[in-house]
């Protein structure tokens, strides 16, 4: 299968490449950035543009994989800042559907994995959260629809779509934890406020291995939560993370000093939202990394 892949250099990105490659499935890669992209998944995968003409972006292509998207975490959300997430996601996919619209049927993807967020369920407290959730509301949640609704334009095209809502992503050298572990190595870590607010997360392996999972299976069509089975509450997350680190996490993190630092991004983290992978498991998807502890170990290896 030739498989056209956005947001390639990105956190989850390689890793979907390496699964994909260890199946010798064929790799074409998006991107503005031909250099990176090479040094970082090799010399034989093809590179595209979003911009190339559609026949040749889409050319040979039977599968698509949608990860573009600007960082969520790490910037305040000012107004520019929140104008790059929304464009990124909605107009890229948007344009990534047009050219699919563009081609004869026959020269369609069959099917489309797009990214999508928790986040579109907004802040819901203890509410347990499958895939017939109703949306939320909030900058996220607003996003979330827009980027999921530009995503299933394509069926009305015969393309199959998965719209995978993903949690906090866990695994080395990157994502949330980058940020986490340099406090928490040096033994000042701690819980966000309460800490009873749930977290949603997931291994990369466990997101990259559900994202082919879902290009195979002609059944997954629609949302599909990209977590784990097990969410947990922050104060639990915080507890694993110093056991697997051998560190003290009694310092409590007050949430004004978040919102003072990060602004309104830092809701991702003050709240939370209690989901689980009710679709992936019904289908029959195996979690390599199922509990929290597990996952951090693995993602905290040297």
């Amino acid at each position: 299968m030739k498989v056209l892949l956005t947001g390639a250099t990105g956190f989850v990105g390689p890793a979907v490449a390496r699964r994909l490659r260890a199946r010798k499935d064929a790799l074409r890669v998006v991107t503005r950035d031909p250099a990176t992209a090479t040094q970082a998944l090799g010399q034989d995968v093809e590179i595209a543009r979003l911009d190339d003409p559609p026949a040749k972006l889409f050319e040979g292509v039977e599968a698509v994989v949608n990860l573009m998207g600007e960082p969520i975490f790490g910037k305040r959300w000012n107004d520019a800042q929140k104008k790059k997430i929304r464009s990124s996601r909605v107009d890229g996919t948007r344009k990534l559907v047009d050219g699919m619209r563009s081609l004869p049927p026959a020269a369609r993807p069959k099917a489309m994995v797009s990214g999508s967020a928790v986040g579109f369920y907004g802040a819901r407290g203890d509410e347990e959260l499958d895939e017939s959730g109703s949306i939320g509301v909030g900058f996220l949640a607003d996003v979330c629809r827009e980027w999921e609704q530009a995503a299933l334009e394509a069926e009305a095209l015969g393309v199959r779509v998965t719209t995978l809502r993903t949690g906090v992503v866990l695994g080395r050298f990157g994502g949330a934890l980058a940020q986490m572990l340099p406090i928490f190595r040096l033994g000042l870590g701690g819980r966000i406020g309460s800490g009873r607010q749930w977290m949603s997360w997931i291994h990369r392996d466990d997101l990259a291995g559900l994202i082919v999972f879902a290009l195979e299976r002609d059944a997954v069509r629609g949302p599909l939560n990209g977590t784990a089975p097990h969410p947990v509450r922050n104060a639990e997350f915080t507890k694993a993370l110093g056991k697997v680190l051998k560190r003290p996490t009694a310092l409590p993190v007050p949430p004004l000093g978040l919102r003072a630092a990060f602004g309104e991004s830092a809701s991702i983290l003050v709240e939370g939202q209690r989901v689980v992978p009710r679709r992936a498991l019904e289908a029959g998807y195996v979690f390599q990394y199922p509990t929290v502890t597990e996952a951090l170990a693995e993602a905290t290896r040297p």
